[in-house]
Protein backbone atom coordinates (compact mmCIF):
# COMPACT_ATOMS: atom_id res chain seq x y z
CA UNK A 1 0.00 0.00 0.00
CA UNK A 2 1.03 3.52 -0.52
CA UNK A 3 3.52 5.61 1.64
CA UNK A 4 1.21 7.53 1.75
CA UNK A 5 -1.55 5.92 3.69
CA UNK A 6 -1.41 7.16 7.67
CA UNK A 7 -2.87 6.47 10.27
CA UNK A 8 -4.96 9.43 10.51
CA UNK A 9 -7.04 7.96 7.05
CA UNK A 10 -7.66 4.82 8.80
CA UNK A 11 -7.89 5.80 12.62
CA UNK A 12 -11.88 6.05 13.63
CA UNK A 13 -12.74 9.21 14.69
CA UNK A 14 -13.24 10.09 18.16
CA UNK A 15 -15.76 8.86 20.02
CA UNK A 16 -17.63 11.81 21.77
CA UNK A 17 -20.93 12.39 22.69
CA UNK A 18 -23.15 15.58 22.02
CA UNK A 19 -23.32 15.38 25.81
CA UNK A 20 -19.43 15.65 26.47
CA UNK A 21 -18.93 18.12 23.62
CA UNK A 22 -21.05 20.40 24.72
CA UNK A 23 -19.14 20.05 28.82
CA UNK A 24 -15.89 20.10 26.51
CA UNK A 25 -17.28 23.85 24.90
CA UNK A 26 -18.28 25.00 28.67
CA UNK A 27 -14.55 24.13 30.43
CA UNK A 28 -12.47 25.19 27.35
CA UNK A 29 -14.18 28.08 25.58
CA UNK A 30 -16.86 29.44 28.38
CA UNK A 31 -19.17 28.91 25.95
CA UNK A 32 -23.10 27.68 26.97
CA UNK A 33 -24.37 25.62 23.93
CA UNK A 34 -26.25 22.67 22.73
CA UNK A 35 -24.15 20.20 20.64
CA UNK A 36 -25.21 18.53 17.39
CA UNK A 37 -23.26 16.06 16.07
CA UNK A 38 -21.62 16.79 12.16
CA UNK A 39 -20.62 13.98 9.77
CA UNK A 40 -17.39 14.21 8.96
CA UNK A 41 -14.31 11.50 7.64
CA UNK A 42 -11.31 11.96 10.07
CA UNK A 43 -12.64 13.70 12.93
CA UNK A 44 -15.53 14.37 15.36
CA UNK A 45 -17.52 17.31 14.49
CA UNK A 46 -20.47 19.33 16.55
CA UNK A 47 -22.20 22.28 15.63
CA UNK A 48 -23.08 24.33 18.82
CA UNK A 49 -25.78 27.07 19.56
CA UNK A 50 -25.86 29.13 22.23
CA UNK A 51 -28.99 30.59 23.59
CA UNK A 52 -28.71 33.43 22.34
CA UNK A 53 -28.65 31.77 18.58
CA UNK A 54 -24.86 32.00 18.12
CA UNK A 55 -23.13 29.04 16.21
CA UNK A 56 -19.65 27.33 16.28
CA UNK A 57 -18.14 24.76 15.16
CA UNK A 58 -16.55 22.33 17.90
CA UNK A 59 -13.92 19.62 15.60
CA UNK A 60 -12.63 16.85 18.23
CA UNK A 61 -9.29 16.24 16.31
CA UNK A 62 -8.60 12.52 15.27
CA UNK A 63 -5.78 11.64 17.61
CA UNK A 64 -3.29 10.26 14.83
CA UNK A 65 -3.47 13.73 13.58
CA UNK A 66 -0.07 15.85 13.41
CA UNK A 67 0.37 18.76 15.35
CA UNK A 68 2.10 20.47 13.05
CA UNK A 69 -0.33 19.51 10.24
CA UNK A 70 -3.23 21.44 12.73
CA UNK A 71 -0.79 24.49 13.34
CA UNK A 72 -0.81 24.88 9.85
CA UNK A 73 -4.41 25.07 9.42
CA UNK A 74 -5.43 27.13 12.19
CA UNK A 75 -2.73 29.37 11.05
CA UNK A 76 -3.57 29.56 7.43
CA UNK A 77 -6.87 30.96 8.49
CA UNK A 78 -5.58 33.63 10.67
CA UNK A 79 -3.43 34.55 7.82
CA UNK A 80 -6.77 34.53 5.71
CA UNK A 81 -8.25 36.90 8.18
CA UNK A 82 -5.39 39.47 8.24
CA UNK A 83 -5.33 39.46 4.52
CA UNK A 84 -8.62 39.80 3.28
CA UNK A 85 -11.14 40.34 6.62
CA UNK A 86 -13.85 39.46 3.63
CA UNK A 87 -13.55 36.03 2.82
CA UNK A 88 -16.46 34.09 3.43
CA UNK A 89 -14.28 31.70 5.78
CA UNK A 90 -14.71 30.37 9.41
CA UNK A 91 -12.72 32.18 11.89
CA UNK A 92 -10.79 30.56 14.69
CA UNK A 93 -11.83 31.14 18.21
CA UNK A 94 -9.30 31.43 21.38
CA UNK A 95 -9.56 29.20 24.19
CA UNK A 96 -9.74 30.34 27.81
CA UNK A 97 -5.92 29.76 28.35
CA UNK A 98 -5.62 31.75 25.43
CA UNK A 99 -4.47 29.04 23.25
CA UNK A 100 -5.74 28.14 19.45
CA UNK A 101 -5.62 24.51 20.11
CA UNK A 102 -6.14 23.24 23.70
CA UNK A 103 -5.43 19.80 24.54
CA UNK A 104 -7.94 16.84 25.99
CA UNK A 105 -6.24 14.80 28.25
CA UNK A 106 -7.96 12.02 29.68
CA UNK A 107 -7.38 8.83 31.55
CA UNK A 108 -6.92 6.23 29.42
CA UNK A 109 -7.37 8.16 26.01
CA UNK A 110 -5.19 9.53 24.28
CA UNK A 111 -4.28 13.35 24.36
CA UNK A 112 -7.09 14.99 21.38
CA UNK A 113 -6.74 18.58 20.07
CA UNK A 114 -9.62 20.99 20.61
CA UNK A 115 -10.33 23.60 17.07
CA UNK A 116 -13.38 26.02 17.90
CA UNK A 117 -14.46 27.98 15.07
CA UNK A 118 -17.43 30.21 13.59
CA UNK A 119 -20.08 28.16 12.00
CA UNK A 120 -20.70 29.71 8.45
CA UNK A 121 -24.16 29.73 7.20
CA UNK A 122 -25.55 28.79 3.84
CA UNK A 123 -26.43 25.70 1.64
CA UNK A 124 -23.98 23.25 0.38
CA UNK A 125 -23.26 23.55 -3.33
CA UNK A 126 -23.64 19.71 -3.12
CA UNK A 127 -27.44 20.28 -2.78
CA UNK A 128 -28.48 23.53 -4.73
CA UNK A 129 -29.20 23.77 -8.71
CA UNK A 130 -26.28 24.43 -10.35
CA UNK A 131 -25.43 27.16 -13.09
CA UNK A 132 -23.13 29.09 -15.50
CA UNK A 133 -23.25 32.17 -12.75
CA UNK A 134 -23.07 30.13 -10.21
CA UNK A 135 -19.45 28.15 -11.27
CA UNK A 136 -18.56 31.99 -12.25
CA UNK A 137 -19.06 33.12 -8.59
CA UNK A 138 -16.69 30.17 -7.42
CA UNK A 139 -14.22 30.30 -9.87
CA UNK A 140 -14.13 33.73 -8.37
CA UNK A 141 -14.28 32.93 -5.23
CA UNK A 142 -11.45 30.39 -5.07
CA UNK A 143 -9.22 32.84 -7.27
CA UNK A 144 -9.90 35.34 -4.34
CA UNK A 145 -8.66 32.92 -2.02
CA UNK A 146 -5.30 31.50 -3.68
CA UNK A 147 -4.83 35.42 -3.34
CA UNK A 148 -4.96 35.65 0.15
CA UNK A 149 -3.03 32.57 0.61
CA UNK A 150 -0.16 33.41 -1.82
CA UNK A 151 2.42 34.40 0.86
CA UNK A 152 0.70 32.31 3.33
CA UNK A 153 3.69 29.18 4.17
CA UNK A 154 3.65 26.52 6.43
CA UNK A 155 5.99 27.03 9.76
CA UNK A 156 7.53 23.34 9.69
CA UNK A 157 7.54 20.79 7.31
CA UNK A 158 4.19 18.65 6.63
CA UNK A 159 3.71 15.32 6.65
CA UNK A 160 2.52 14.02 2.68
CA UNK A 161 -1.10 14.16 2.08
CA UNK A 162 -2.77 11.17 0.43
CA UNK A 163 -4.87 13.51 -1.16
CA UNK A 164 -1.94 15.82 -2.98
CA UNK A 165 -2.18 15.61 -6.62
CA UNK A 166 1.61 15.33 -6.24
CA UNK A 167 1.63 11.96 -5.19
CA UNK A 168 -0.66 10.66 -7.46
CA UNK A 169 1.66 8.48 -9.41
CA UNK A 170 1.52 6.60 -5.61
CA UNK A 171 -1.68 5.78 -5.70
CA UNK A 172 -1.20 2.88 -8.23
CA UNK A 173 -2.34 -0.22 -6.06
CA UNK A 174 -5.89 1.38 -5.02
CA UNK A 175 -6.79 0.91 -8.34
CA UNK A 176 -7.48 -2.85 -7.28
CA UNK A 177 -10.13 -1.33 -5.25
CA UNK A 178 -12.06 -0.32 -8.65
CA UNK A 179 -14.71 -3.71 -9.19
CA UNK A 180 -15.13 -3.46 -12.88
CA UNK A 181 -12.26 -4.16 -14.89
CA UNK A 182 -13.02 -1.88 -17.91
CA UNK A 183 -13.19 1.27 -15.09
CA UNK A 184 -9.96 0.04 -13.48
CA UNK A 185 -8.23 0.40 -17.11
CA UNK A 186 -9.33 3.54 -17.47
CA UNK A 187 -8.02 4.72 -14.37
CA UNK A 188 -4.47 3.38 -15.09
CA UNK A 189 -4.39 5.06 -18.41
CA UNK A 190 -5.09 8.40 -16.68
CA UNK A 191 -2.22 7.58 -14.05
CA UNK A 192 0.07 6.74 -16.88
CA UNK A 193 -0.87 9.93 -18.74
CA UNK A 194 -0.15 11.76 -15.30
CA UNK A 195 3.33 9.82 -14.93
CA UNK A 196 4.59 10.39 -18.27
CA UNK A 197 3.59 14.08 -19.43
CA UNK A 198 2.36 15.73 -16.14
CA UNK A 199 4.63 15.00 -13.69
CA UNK A 200 7.93 15.60 -14.75
CA UNK A 201 6.26 19.65 -15.12
CA UNK A 202 5.03 20.28 -11.34
CA UNK A 203 8.45 20.84 -10.67
CA UNK A 204 9.16 23.93 -12.45
CA UNK A 205 5.13 25.47 -12.23
CA UNK A 206 3.94 28.33 -9.10
CA UNK A 207 3.70 26.54 -5.54
CA UNK A 208 2.12 27.66 -2.99
CA UNK A 209 -0.88 27.14 -0.51
CA UNK A 210 -3.53 25.71 -1.47
CA UNK A 211 -6.81 24.71 -0.09
CA UNK A 212 -7.02 21.41 -1.97
CA UNK A 213 -10.27 20.18 -1.46
CA UNK A 214 -13.00 22.71 -2.75
CA UNK A 215 -15.70 20.21 -3.52
CA UNK A 216 -19.19 20.54 -3.23
CA UNK A 217 -19.63 19.58 0.54
CA UNK A 218 -17.19 22.23 1.09
CA UNK A 219 -18.42 25.25 -0.32
CA UNK A 220 -22.10 27.32 1.28
CA UNK A 221 -23.95 29.51 -0.88
CA UNK A 222 -26.32 31.69 -0.27
CA UNK A 223 -30.31 31.06 0.23
CA UNK A 224 -30.94 32.17 -3.63
CA UNK A 225 -27.79 29.52 -4.99
CA UNK A 226 -26.54 32.29 -6.78
CA UNK A 227 -23.93 33.64 -5.14
CA UNK A 228 -20.69 32.35 -2.36
CA UNK A 229 -21.11 32.32 1.09
CA UNK A 230 -18.66 29.98 2.72
CA UNK A 231 -15.44 28.05 2.37
CA UNK A 232 -14.99 25.61 4.75
CA UNK A 233 -13.12 22.06 5.45
CA UNK A 234 -9.16 23.42 5.44
CA UNK A 235 -8.14 19.93 6.42
CA UNK A 236 -6.69 19.02 3.18
CA UNK A 237 -4.35 21.92 2.93
CA UNK A 238 -0.86 21.73 1.23
CA UNK A 239 1.87 23.52 -0.25
CA UNK A 240 1.97 22.27 -3.89
CA UNK A 241 1.46 24.14 -7.47
CA UNK A 242 -0.90 26.30 -7.73
CA UNK A 243 -2.42 24.89 -10.96
CA UNK A 244 -3.13 21.67 -8.69
CA UNK A 245 -6.18 23.84 -6.56
CA UNK A 246 -7.83 24.92 -9.92
CA UNK A 247 -7.39 20.91 -11.51
CA UNK A 248 -9.12 19.84 -7.65
CA UNK A 249 -11.81 22.07 -7.99
CA UNK A 250 -12.65 22.07 -11.62
CA UNK A 251 -13.30 17.84 -11.26
CA UNK A 252 -16.08 18.32 -9.62
CA UNK A 253 -17.96 20.76 -12.07
CA UNK A 254 -19.19 18.03 -14.63
CA UNK A 255 -22.83 17.96 -15.40
CA UNK A 256 -25.17 15.29 -16.94
CA UNK A 257 -26.72 17.05 -18.91
CA UNK A 258 -24.08 19.14 -20.28
CA UNK A 259 -20.97 18.19 -22.68
CA UNK A 260 -17.97 17.53 -20.63
CA UNK A 261 -15.62 20.90 -21.18
CA UNK A 262 -18.25 23.45 -21.03
CA UNK A 263 -19.37 23.89 -17.15
CA UNK A 264 -14.94 22.99 -16.21
CA UNK A 265 -14.88 26.10 -18.88
CA UNK A 266 -17.26 28.55 -17.18
CA UNK A 267 -15.46 27.57 -13.69
CA UNK A 268 -11.66 27.91 -14.86
CA UNK A 269 -12.50 30.94 -16.76
CA UNK A 270 -13.91 32.46 -13.96
CA UNK A 271 -10.66 32.06 -11.79
CA UNK A 272 -8.29 33.13 -14.42
CA UNK A 273 -10.42 36.35 -14.68
CA UNK A 274 -9.47 36.38 -11.04
CA UNK A 275 -5.61 34.79 -10.99
CA UNK A 276 -4.62 34.30 -14.29
CA UNK A 277 -2.98 30.67 -15.29
CA UNK A 278 0.02 30.80 -17.34
CA UNK A 279 0.80 28.74 -20.60
CA UNK A 280 2.19 25.73 -19.25
CA UNK A 281 -0.38 25.54 -16.42
CA UNK A 282 -3.12 25.52 -19.25
CA UNK A 283 -1.11 23.03 -20.51
CA UNK A 284 -1.44 20.77 -17.95
CA UNK A 285 -4.59 21.71 -16.37
CA UNK A 286 -7.13 19.23 -17.53
CA UNK A 287 -5.06 16.57 -17.30
CA UNK A 288 -4.68 17.33 -13.63
CA UNK A 289 -8.27 17.39 -13.26
CA UNK A 290 -8.97 13.95 -14.91
CA UNK A 291 -5.84 12.84 -12.35
CA UNK A 292 -8.03 14.49 -9.33
CA UNK A 293 -11.65 12.23 -10.76
CA UNK A 294 -9.00 9.04 -10.38
CA UNK A 295 -7.52 10.31 -7.29
CA UNK A 296 -11.43 10.51 -5.87
CA UNK A 297 -12.79 6.71 -7.01
CA UNK A 298 -9.89 5.24 -6.28
CA UNK A 299 -9.17 6.43 -2.66
CA UNK A 300 -13.20 6.84 -2.08
CA UNK A 301 -13.02 2.91 -2.87
CA UNK A 302 -10.44 1.79 -0.56
CA UNK A 303 -11.59 3.72 2.01
CA UNK A 304 -15.36 2.83 1.90
CA UNK A 305 -14.26 -0.83 1.95
CA UNK A 306 -12.60 0.17 5.34
CA UNK A 307 -15.21 2.36 7.06
CA UNK A 308 -18.36 0.80 5.35
CA UNK A 309 -20.38 2.59 8.63
CA UNK A 310 -19.05 5.60 6.75
CA UNK A 311 -19.86 4.66 3.20
CA UNK A 312 -22.40 6.99 2.03
CA UNK A 313 -20.65 10.01 3.05
CA UNK A 314 -17.12 8.81 1.46
CA UNK A 315 -18.44 7.53 -2.20
CA UNK A 316 -20.82 11.07 -2.24
CA UNK A 317 -18.56 12.20 -4.97
CA UNK A 318 -17.52 9.16 -6.92
CA UNK A 319 -20.28 9.24 -9.75
CA UNK A 320 -19.75 12.89 -10.63
CA UNK A 321 -16.09 11.79 -11.09
CA UNK A 322 -16.73 8.36 -13.18
CA UNK A 323 -19.13 10.76 -15.72
CA UNK A 324 -15.97 12.84 -16.05
CA UNK A 325 -13.74 10.34 -16.57
CA UNK A 326 -15.82 7.98 -18.85
CA UNK A 327 -16.01 11.17 -20.62
CA UNK A 328 -12.37 12.42 -20.69
CA UNK A 329 -11.39 9.15 -22.04
CA UNK A 330 -12.31 9.76 -25.82
CA UNK A 331 -10.71 13.53 -25.85
CA UNK A 332 -7.71 13.64 -27.64
CA UNK A 333 -4.07 14.86 -25.79
CA UNK A 334 -4.42 18.29 -25.86
CA UNK A 335 -7.86 19.17 -27.30
CA UNK A 336 -9.15 20.21 -23.52
CA UNK A 337 -6.27 22.67 -23.07
CA UNK A 338 -6.71 24.27 -26.54
CA UNK A 339 -10.57 24.71 -25.73
CA UNK A 340 -9.77 26.35 -22.71
CA UNK A 341 -7.18 28.95 -24.64
CA UNK A 342 -9.89 29.41 -27.03
CA UNK A 343 -12.76 30.35 -24.13
CA UNK A 344 -10.10 32.80 -22.64
CA UNK A 345 -9.36 34.34 -26.00
CA UNK A 346 -13.38 35.06 -25.75
CA UNK A 347 -13.65 35.73 -22.26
Amino acid sequence: MSALVHSVLTAPAPEVSEAAAAAIARRFFGIEARASVLIGERDRNFRLTTPAGAAYLLKIVNPAEDPVVTAFQVDALRHLEERDAGLPVPRVVQALDGTMVPLLVEAGRPTRQLRLMTYLSGAPFAGVRRSAGLRRQLGAGLARLDRALSDYRPAAALTPLLWDLSHAAQLRPFIAHIEEAGRRDIAAAVLDRFEESVLPRLPGLRHQTIHNDFNPSNILVDAQGRELAGIIDFGDMVEAALVNEVAVAASYHVEAEAPLLAPLLDFVGAYHAGLPLEDEEIEVLFDLTWTRMLMTVAISAWRAALQPENRDYILRNAGRAWLGLERAKDLAPGEAASALRQHLRKA
